[in-house]
């Protein structure tokens, strides 16, 4: 039986023309060559598997090489050439720091660069992890590396250039290898699938690429693995599920349920792919990514910064037509948040499901907020209205040259969706006095009473009960009290509440001013502790957050009973 050999070996370059997304570097080398101007130490930094030794062992073999190519690669004919390809060269020499760290193995490096070459003109030396080399080990090495003997060259690599010695990096050539595209990856691995007759899809091989992370060795490995498991036949579906990788479909359709507001399937779908065994915080780093790809769709100009496939790629395009930027954008900081308070939840599925829900509402929000700004500029009354401060003599009026038009509801609503380079209402100041202008001036003579302000609260309650059931639930919870002839307090009983009222507060102070017929009213919120009808304070119990939850979103009580939960 044939002995098998990894792709990461059967397939590792041998030419400089044949390393994968490094063309500056392996161009550099090729120059430095030509001229014949080679540095003492060279340092080639970066992360795994992108070539560093195999440029290295390149390199050492191409400057010993007795008759260079046109292309100014290695000639494989030559002397030098046949004792490197068959693992016998006396010239290029490798150490690994990681086992060979302390001053005596330096030593002897010392010694050894004292010979000079037998074949070819340099006795090459490649140092790998050199960042693992002790402190007295560098220090050994430092005379050395500054006036090596004219043969001697020394190409260092390393993952970790953080841990070297200034001096060090002082006296060497600084090579920062790249990770590799996805798009490079893709095509090496197409051309090592077509070469062993290995049938694939684009997409799948999409995927090897990005789970290797730009480490081309990465991606070979994973290569074997799934040609194992798929029996020559590398697919989209085989590779996902070898890999345990989320499938793009879950996020297409968590997305499509964020734009209608379908939480209950958002957390059905969670629950899923919890039972396939993968991590929640996977799934939010995995979310992330995925509105990030729907983002920079948006674009022309971001959209090469997508790394998918191309059928793939048209998917994240449809998508990004039915997705506005604010609520990507809105949706990226609320993945983040609870992207970074993952960790000290104490009950993380909860938290990503709170998560989803809130992803869920983002749209829906902006509709109702949409909405409502409509509905209010075309049932608001802009003319003044009609009291007994208007019947007044004629010398009391204003003069028409200061009485101020009624404002037209027209006028209004094409100020509001114009462009802001010609909305006139665009800046605040000019809103504010808009929203001036269209409440009617005071025309009580008397102060306000607590029964009055009660009764406005539950008038404008009861106008929202359908449009907005969790405001109407918080003002049928809390009552607001007469503080003096214009100041209304509110008390709530955490921050929680305070900043649902808030989404409010404005509309509620305009309805007041209308409805009581003055300007001059504030409305302050408060947080007073809740208490039993003892005195004592209260205690919040589960069921008695799922009640306030309950009220604000009926359709919880529907899916606890769907899923048959319970509270302790």
């Amino acid at each position: 039986m044939e002995n098998f050999v990894v792709s990461a070996r059967k397939y590792r370059p041998t030419t400089f023309r044949s390393v994968v997304g490094q063309s500056s570097i392996t161009t550099t080398l090729k120059n430095a060559i030509q001229r014949k101007q080679l540095a003492q130490a060279y340092l080639f930094c970066g992360p795994r598997g992108v070539g560093k030794t195999t440029c290295a062992r390149i390199f050492a073999k191409t400057i010993n090489c007795q008759n260079l190519t046109s292309e100014l690669e290695a000639c494989n004919e030559c002397e030098s050439c046949k004792s490197f390809n068959s693992n016998r060269s006396y010239n290029i020499h490798e150490l690994d720091a990681a086992s060979n760290n302390s001053v005596e193995d330096i030593r002897k490096l010392i010694e050894q660069v004292r010979i000079p070459p037998q074949i070819g003109k340099y006795s090459v030396y490649i140092i790998d992890e050199v960042h693992m080399l002790s402190q007295s080990a560098f220090n050994a090495f430092l005379k050395t590396l500054e006036e090596p003997p004219a043969h001697a060259i020394f190409i260092m690599a390393t993952t970790e250039k953080h841990k070297i010695l200034p001096t060090i990096l002082s006296r060497c050539q600084i090579f920062d290898f790249n990770r590799i595209r996805v798009e490079d990856t893709v095509k090496y691995l197409e051309y090592i699938a077509n070469t062993e007759g290995v049938e694939y899809e684009v997409e799948a091989l999409n995927i090897i690429a990005q789970k290797a992370d730009g480490a081309m060795r990465d991606a070979l490995s994973i290569y074997d693995q799934v040609v194992s498991f798929s029996n020559n036949h590398i697919t989209y579906q085989k590779v996902i599920e070898n890999l345990n990788v989320l499938d793009y479909q879950y996020y297409f359709r968590l997305t499509e349920n964020f734009l209608k507001g379908d939480f209950a399937d958002s957390l059905q779908i969670f629950d899923e792919l919890l039972s396939k065994g993968f991590d929640a915080q996977q799934f939010i780093t995995g979310l992330s990514l995925h509105l990030r790809n729907v983002l920079v769709c948006h674009d022309p100009k971001t959209v090469p910064l997508l790394e998918v496939g191309a059928a793939i790629a048209d998917k994240y395009k449809e998508m990004a037509k039915a997705c506005s930027s604010s609520f990507l954008i809105e949706a990226l900081e609320v993945t983040n948040q609870f992207d970074v308070a993952f960790r000290q939840s104490p009950n993380q599925r909860l938290h990503v499901e709170l998560m989803l829900i809130k992803l869920c509402g983002l749209n829906q929000k902006k509709k109702s907020n949409e909405g409502q700004l409509e509905d209010e500029v075309e049932e608001s009354d802009f003319t003044q209205p009609k009291s007994k401060a208007t019947s007044v003599s004629n010398k009391t009026k204003p003069s028409a040259q200061t009485r101020k038009p009624p404002i037209k509801t027209t006028s209004i609503k094409k100020a509001l969706n114009s462009t802001p380079s010609e909305n006139p209402y665009q800046n605040s100041k000019t809103e504010e006095k808009v929203e001036e202008e269209i409440v009617p001036t005071s025309t009580r003579s008397k102060p306000l009473s607590a029964e009055e302000v009660l009764n406005a609260w539950e008038s404008y309650a009861a106008s929202i009960e359908k449009s907005k059931p969790a405001h109407f639930s918080l003002m049928q919870t809390y009552k607001p009290k007469l503080k003096d002839d214009n100041t209304i307090i509110v008390g709530f009983e955490g921050q929680i509440q305070i900043e649902l009222f808030s989404e409010i507060k404005k509309d509620v102070i305009t309805y007041f001013k209308k409805q009581l017929g003055t300007l001059n009213i504030n409305i302050t919120e408060e947080i007073v502790e809740a208490v039993e009808e003892n005195g004592k304070p209260r205690l919040y119990t589960p069921d008695d957050k799922f009640r306030f939850m309950a009220e604000r979103n009926p359709t919880l009580i529907r899916f606890k009973q769907q899923l048959n939960l319970d509270f302790e």
